[in-house]
């Protein structure tokens, strides 16, 4: 077969790192290839996607040496975070804008925006609607068709589904497999199960950005899956194997309580989200599931009072009106991790608002090591990885010390290690008696985490229900309906 990307001797490395990224990479990649790349988060996958695809150096100015790198003569690249690839503010003028660049008739253009949109699952309907007004997953879902309207010879995927619901996952994947047929497809990917039968390549980094295997999935996974767990690569079997132990709530001397009453929340004045009447107390871990566009993030939001709200909203008996009032009550942690960002390092990041407190210093340096980002403290936020970055953004939210903790997809982009670390510390935190309320697609982590379930539909919290942390009931597994 013919190569059609490569790179012979590859160096890289980033301002303010003390070593290489990669030391001499050799790496080749055959026509009609399915390959998948893994590796802990920060090991440099999605680099190394910018730099077969050109993107590095040609777009992004980095250090870097090599002997000769093939770039493929018509390629497509998917990123973690879609927002960073548009160019027009409505959906169907994104797709139209390749569209004309690849010179298809006007007149041809509604069916095929149409046929693009309906191949990765996203119906809308209006299809000349804001993108700003999509939830993550539709975005993502729109990234993907304005690539596919390329018909690139090779696909460079940097997480694709990071942001989409379970079905909606498979849903992406089964359409990239009808179209990926005859294209080479290059894949960083974390979920992995439903990829794991169609690729035919699997090439594994160390932490460091070193080869440590190259073959087929079968092999890598049968021959280094203790290496795998070492360095906190998800393989085949991950979940079954992780063991919690079970827990109860320890005694806080300051119970927490939450209350809504016919709480509401709007966009431009437009009802986006109503709860209704509930309550929620210390001890509690809510996973808020629902499909892409259901309103799962606005739920996050109108709770934090970062959109308007209407209805009668308390904790521990206090009217929450604004987001001043939720100082130092609560904390939220954005899907997009950037937008949360306030300052221009990883160290300045974790201390933010408490300088004059050499407890809360001295904690912020545990958390630091504890999630992996010790060497990275004088690094700019944005300077790190997407996985490094939600680390970084739940890792704050750790040093407030919040009574309500609301998390938007705070796994998203992580490794094995860095996933069981994140829910284990948010466990404790739960125990300890802070509320979690969670956005989560992964059945996994509410199975093995959740005290009670919120689906929304629509715009509307449509059931509420406790369930029995690891163990669920028959009538519990309803939910599995859901993923």
């Amino acid at each position: 077969m013919d190569t059609v990307s490569s790179l012979k001797n590859l160096r890289l490395k980033f301002p303010g790192e003390d070593g290489l990224l990669f030391k001499d990479l050799n790496l080749s990649f055959k026509k009609g290839e399915k390959v998948l790349l893994l590796g802990p988060s920060g090991c440099g996958k999605s680099t190394l996607l910018q730099v077969l695809s050109g993107i590095i150096p040609r777009s992004v100015e980095i250090p870097i040496k090599f002997d000769s790198i093939q770039i493929p003569d018509k390629w497509g690249f998917i990123f973690q975070d879609p927002e960073t690839q548009f160019c027009m503010p409505y959906v169907d003028e994104e797709i139209a804008f390749v569209l004309e660049n690849l010179q298809v008739p006007r007149h041809e253009m509604p069916s095929r925006i149409e046929e693009l949109l309906n191949e990765v699952g996203l119906h809308l309907k209006d299809i000349h609607t804001p993108i700003q007004n999509l939830s993550g997953g539709m975005k993502q879902r729109l990234a993907i068709a304005s690539v596919l309207a390329l018909d690139p010879d090779v696909i460079f995927f940097d997480e694709p589904t990071s942001l989409i619901d379970e079905s909606g996952t498979e849903q992406i994947w089964e359409t990239v497999k009808k179209i990926g047929e005859d294209k080479t497809l290059i894949i960083v990917e974390h979920k992995i199960e439903q990829i794991i039968d169609f690729v035919n390549r699997t090439i594994v980094f160390t932490p460091d950005g070193e080869i440590l295997a190259d073959g087929d999935s079968f092999s890598i996974f049968s021959h280094y899956k203790e290496k795998l767990k070492q360095y906190g690569i998800w393989y085949p079997g991950a979940w079954s194997e992780y063991k919690k132990e079970s827990s109860s709530i320890i005694e806080s001397k300051q119970q927490t309580s939450l209350y809504l009453d016919n709480f509401k929340g709007y966009r431009n004045k437009e009802l986006k989200i109503s709860l209704g009447s509930t309550s929620v107390h210390s001890g509690e871990w809510i996973m808020v599931v629902g499909e892409n566009g259901a309103g799962k993030s606005t739920l996050l939001l109108s709770l934090m009072q970062l959109i308007k709200s209407s209805g009668s909203y308390q904790i521990n008996n206090l009217t929450i009106k604004k987001i001043n009032d939720l100082y130092g009550l609560a904390y939220l942690v954005f899907q997009n991790p950037e937008y949360q960002f306030l300052t221009n390092s990883v160290y300045d990041e974790m201390t933010y608002g408490t300088e004059q407190n050499p407890e809360n210093i001295a904690k912020a340096e545990e958390i630091l090591t504890t999630f992996g980002l010790t060497g990275k403290e004088k690094h700019h936020p944005f300077q790190l990885s997407i996985g490094q970055k939600r680390k970084l953004s739940v890792a704050s939210a750790f040093i407030q010390q919040p009574k309500v903790i609301l998390l938007d997809e705070p796994t998203f982009g992580q490794d094995l290690i860095n996933t069981f670390k994140m829910l284990e510390w948010l466990e404790n935190k739960r125990q300890e008696g802070s509320m979690i309320i969670m956005v989560t697609h992964d059945s996994q982590i509410l199975k093995h985490f959740a005290t009670r379930v919120w689906e929304v539909k629509k715009g509307e919290l449509v059931n509420d229900r406790k369930v029995s942390n690891c163990m669920w009931s028959k009538e519990e597994r309803l939910y599995e309906h859901i993923f």
